[in-house]
């Protein structure tokens, strides 16, 4: 069983999906960041809010204004966290829908210069006819 394992744990897929996880993750926590640093509180300055501290209260005893305080008071429906996180999903898919874009660019155009680069063979009708040609004159001659 440990050998079986250990064939599964070493296959090229496996590295493979595990490489991607570790980039994947090391790719979320900067667009995180993008979306935590940069464009939420461009979009506060341009709009005066912050969405980080957007929340309702879910009883009396949450007074607090601010959303970390609020927590430690009781139990809050933290929505402008919802609309960050948001807004961070719509920039992760828009990156990538780019990168597949881009790829299917790359492949298309890869796929154009193999079929540019290779003499397109005659239609199957023109063979025939070459073929009639030379025997015809094969026979004249």
């Amino acid at each position: 069983m440990l050998k079986e394992f250990r064939e599964f744990a070493l296959k090229g897929n496996v590295v493979d999906l595990a490489i991607g996880v570790v980039i994947g993750a090391a790719f979320g926590r900067i667009v995180d960041s993008l979306v935590a640093d940069i464009i939420m509180p461009l979009i506060g300055a341009l709009g005066g809010v912050d969405f980080s501290n957007y929340f309702f209260g879910l009883n009396s005893a949450v007074t607090s204004p601010v959303l970390s305080e609020a927590r430690k008071q009781g139990a809050v429906l933290a929505y402008g966290n919802f609309v960050t996180i948001a807004v961070n999903f719509i920039i992760i898919a828009f990156v990538l829908f780019l990168v597949v874009k881009a790829i299917n660019r790359l492949k298309r155009s890869k796929a154009a210069e193999a079929e540019a680069a290779a003499p397109a063979a005659p239609p199957q009708d023109v063979v025939l006819l070459a073929e009639i040609r030379d025997l015809l004159k094969q026979k004249q001659a």
